[in-house]
């Protein structure tokens, strides 16, 4: 049996402050844009500077059919200390959350803009 590394405790940290960005966004590029800073702080955390990142190494990518709503580079996939712990960790399901709240946000900015441009006018 292999053993399974868990990182939901780093998601736990970069949640509410995630949230509180998406939530304040004002177009999908925000949306995108707080996206690759929260992955970008989680594989900071994980990786404690073992893997160098660089920014959009995981992209958002709302239009993605099924659950998987983000893009991630060859060149990190590439990286052994990556896809070791990708392949072998909830690293991979951590992320997925993250996309998953952001693409939500992002949908709902498309069905009301009214409130987005709400926001800019403010």
């Amino acid at each position: 049996m292999t053993k399974q590394l868990s990182f939901s405790k780093f998601e736990n940290e970069i949640m509410p402050d995630f949230r509180d960005r998406i939530n304040r966004a004002e177009s999908a590029e925000d949306v995108k844009k707080f996206f690759a800073y929260a992955t970008n702080e989680l594989l900071n955390n994980v990786f404690a500077g073992k893997v160098a990142l660089e920014y959009g190494d995981i992209s958002l990518d709302p239009a993605a059919g099924g659950t998987q709503h983000f893009k991630v580079t060859e060149r990190l996939l590439d990286l052994k200390e990556f896809s070791e712990v990708w392949n072998n960790s909830d690293l991979r399901h951590v992320t997925g959350r993250l996309a998953q709240t952001a693409a939500n946000r992002c949908k709902h900015m498309e069905r009301h803009p009214e409130k987005t441009n709400a926001k800019i006018r403010m």
